[in-house]
């Protein structure tokens, strides 16, 4: 844990965000208000973000980015090369990452957070080229993003997640995978794989009880389920994180796993389609900087101090094939 007072930011906010534009102006003046020196740029494009924080790096003391999950993993390449520190303020649909991490969703509050200056380290997923916070995911997962437009998440909010996972279970169908882990090639029929940096994901689901952002490991789930109706006895354990605990459930803690397919098959971080399979995952430890409550500080270091051993296989499955 580090605490250090931070006066010049880059603040960066993601204006199609759902709340971005609407409290924009508050979320300057709140700063302002706490003493920063502000670096202000918006935009529609949540790319340009890696842009805008190698352009302004020597200028800054750390980043704050106002937005949901996706405008985050979309800074999240330029955050790691340039080792600043990320304020959050969450202005998205989910916001999972600040979920994960205990961060307020007031705005005020949020902003305390970063001025308070209190850092942890926390880990960062990657799967093939691309970096992720919470999840990577395949199958169901991606139905789903494909069914969310930016419409229907500013109208519904976090509801749209269910809505959109209504329709794309209805149409799912299982697919055959191979899993690379821990010395063994598993092959799975399945709808969908998970495979969590974080804790939370999909507006509030949990992949597992146990996951923290620092505990360097990886924890997956696959759904080997052949029907839909199947799903409605996992949906508690899904929110709770209790899929070990599940028929038809397959999950596994790892440092690093591959995952191929008969045919390249997309692949959602942090709610973005970004890559597709063959897959390779690994985690990377405290990768990052991030300003979070101090009593969250504490509460996950003690939370990494009680997690398994990341190179542990914790299987239960009861495969329909």
């Amino acid at each position: 844990m580090d605490s250090v007072a931070p006066q010049r930011a880059l603040l960066l906010v993601n204006s199609k965000s759902r709340r971005g534009r609407q409290l924009l102006g508050r979320a300057i003046a709140i700063l302002d208000e706490m003493g920063f020196e502000l670096i202000f740029r918006s935009t529609k494009r949540s790319s340009d973000f890696r842009d805008l924080i190698r352009q302004y790096a020597s200028r800054i003391d750390c980043v704050i980015i106002g937005g949901g999950d996706g405008t985050l993993n979309a800074a999240l390449p330029a955050l790691i090369e340039t080792r600043l520190p990320l304020g959050i303020l969450p202005l998205g649909t989910a916001n999972d990452l600040a979920r994960t991490l205990a961060i307020p969703a007031d705005l005020k509050q949020a902003c305390a957070v970063v001025a308070q200056g209190v850092t942890k380290a926390i880990d960062v997923g990657q799967v093939n080229d691309r970096y992720f916070f919470n999840v990577a995911s395949l199958g169901l997962s991606v139905s789903i993003t494909r069914q969310l437009s930016g419409e229907i998440k500013k109208r519904w909010g976090v509801f749209a997640y269910a809505i959109a996972a209504i329709q794309a279970l209805w149409k799912s169908r299982p697919f055959t995978a191979k899993i690379e882990v821990n010395g063994e090639l598993l092959t799975v029929k399945t709808v969908q794989i998970a495979v969590g940096n974080g804790r939370y994901y999909g507006g509030g689901l949990s992949v597992a009880w146990d996951a923290s952002i620092d505990d360097q490991r990886l924890d997956l789930y696959s759904l080997e389920i052949a029907h839909w109706w199947q799903m409605l006895p996992l949906l508690p354990a899904m929110h709770a994180g209790r899929l070990n605990d599940c028929v038809n459930v397959r999950t596994i803690e790892a440092t690093s796993l591959k995952i191929i397919t008969s045919r390249p098959k997309s692949i959602n971080t942090d709610g973005e389609l970004s890559t597709t399979t063959p897959a390779e995952f690994r985690v990377l430890p405290a990768q990052l900087k991030v300003f979070v409550p101090a009593a969250r500080s504490s509460s996950i270091q003690s939370s990494s101090a009680q997690s398994n051993n990341p190179q542990s296989n914790n299987t239960q499955s009861n495969n329909l094939d």
